[in-house]
This record gives C-alpha cells, structure tokens and sequence, in this order.
C-alpha cells in the first residue's frame, strides 16, 4: 500500500515559528509551535529545517513552503531583508533544501496568505484580484490574470503609500504612510492622543463606535485611509476582488463595510471590486504554504 503524501508549511515569524503536517486536502495532520531561535539578532535558520524534518519522520513528505516576512525574491528563495529576523541577504530555499532535502518554495508572508485566499477562500476564482490584511504593519498581495506580482520581493508595500502628507512620521521614516492610520497599533496611539485614555488595540476602539466620539473620529481617519491607498491600487491594477484580512479586519462589516462604500464613492471610470473580509483568517499563512508545498512537489 503506497503511504499517503504530505507536505510540511512553516510560518515564520520574529517571536514563533508555525509549522504543519498537511495532507493533499489541505488538513493539518500535526501541528508543531516553537519561540523563535536567534543567535545574537539573528534567527537560525536551522530550527526551520530542524521542525520540516521532525514532521517528516515516518511520513511521505514531498515538499514544503516556507512563509516569512520582509522583502522576499519568491523566484530564488532570497530573503533580501527582514528586520525583525535578522536577515540580510539569506539564501533561505538553498539553505533548507540542503538540510532537508525536499523541495520547497520561500514566499513573503501576506504573498502566502494572498496564495490561500486566492485559492481557496474569499478571493477564489478572481484572476485579478487584491488581499490586503491589516496587521502589526500593512502590506498587500496583488494577483494580475492569474499571476501574483513579485518584483523581486519589493512589490505589495502598500502600508507605505503616503495618504496623510502631513501626518505622523511612520516607522519606516516617510511622515504620513498608511500604517500611521490603519495598521494595528494606530488605533490604541490615535485614540490615546485624543482622550488621553489608554486602550489595548484595535478592537477596543471598534467596542466603542456606538457610544464614543473619538473611537469613531480614529476609525473614520482609518477607513479614510484605506480608501485612498485602495483607489490608488484599485486604478493601477483592476482588482475584481479586494479580500480585507488580519486582526482589524476581526471588527467584520463594522470595518470591511465603511471601506467598501467610502472607496466604491470615489470611483469613477475604474472597475468597481468586491470588498469582502478574508475567508481564512488565522490559517491563510498555513494554508498558502501548504499550496507552495504542493507546488515544490509538482502537484
């Protein structure tokens, strides 16, 4: 009887490292989480191949993707640069595939969870179609008839369009980005130079809509925000489908809905997307690279 084929998906991240066995219907079989391993600032590349091979004894394992963050070359596995990794020019896909021996693919993390919706959740069987999840920072997936853009690692910075020129000075150094209004943490800061009053996150500015003026004024700024940079991206590149992912997406229509109508508002001659809230969730990063799994192995 041939053993049943599995691949092996691995989120990396600055704090935990995700990784799964999962069969050819996209099931996790076995899930293993570990702290990140770093030497120094760095993080070691060996605990990755070290849970690929811990998941693949006793199974048929025949390919892996690889989910990480900063600027990823997902054509040569190059991880160019990833700050909170300590990465600089890492050879990731040659590095893992010597210590493992299975073929694999290395692809920026929202590219990933891009792949997943695409595939098999909220943006599926849009050819051209935009996943933008809304988390510690802001970047986006795009998909052009059927093709995701790369650029060498450098396309989808979406959270770096600039839509306040005379906002605050974002992380990055350019005053007014996106992520000053809409990612994450901007919620809690902007409510808190409102008020005065500290709040957790996002999700407790989104707890106060019906009763607070300033909750509202700071989401308002946000959708605001969102709406500008996704008619930018809307214009370039003619997504069908715009799925709105992460954990301030969590609010569902109370964020998805204002965007939807206040972008659909601003548009002229361009073609008019769906806005719809991510399908998968926390498990689009597992899901999209379980699929690059696949595609290292052929199938």
């Amino acid at each position: 009887m041939t053993a049943e084929r599995h691949v092996v998906a691995v989120d990396v991240g600055g704090t935990s490292i995700k990784a799964a066995l999962v069969d050819r219907d996209l099931r996790a079989v076995e899930v293993l989480r570990e702290p990140t391993r770093r030497t120094g600032e760095t993080v070691d590349v060996a605990q990755i191949a070290e849970l690929v091979n811990r998941l693949g004894e006793g199974h048929d394992v025949v390919g892996a993707g690889i989910a990480v963050p900063g600027i990823v070359d997902d054509d040569l596995g190059l991880v160019r640069a990833a700050v909170n990794l300590g990465w600089v020019d890492v050879p990731l896909r040659d590095r893992l595939v010597e210590a493992t021996g299975v073929p694999l693919l290395v692809r920026h993390d929202v590219r990933t969870g891009g792949l997943a919706e695409f595939t098999v959740g909220a943006g599926k069987g849009a050819a051209d179609a935009l996943f933008l999840p809304l988390g510690t920072g802001i970047a986006a997936a795009v998909q052009v008839d059927g093709r995701m853009l790369g650029a060498s690692g450098y396309a989808g910075e979406i959270g770096h369009v600039v839509v306040d020129p005379g906002g605050a000075v974002c992380g990055c150094g350019t005053r007014g980005c996106l992520e000053t209004l809409a990612a994450a943490p901007a919620f809690a800061r902007r409510y808190a130079e409102r008020t005065g009053r500290t709040i957790a996150d996002a999700a407790e500015v989104a707890a106060l809509l019906a009763t607070d003026p300033d909750a509202r004024a700071v989401w308002r700024d946000a959708v605001d925000a969102l709406a500008t940079a996704l008619l930018m991206a809307v214009t370039l590149f003619g997504p069908a489908v715009i799925v709105i992912g992460g954990g301030v997406a969590e609010a569902g229509e109370a964020l998805v809905g204002p965007v939807r109508d206040e972008l659909l508002s601003r548009l002229k001659f361009q073609r008019r997307p769906e806005v719809v809230r991510a399908a998968l969730g926390q498990d689009a990063g597992r899901v999209g690279a379980a699929l690059l799994g696949w595609q290292a192995a052929g199938e």
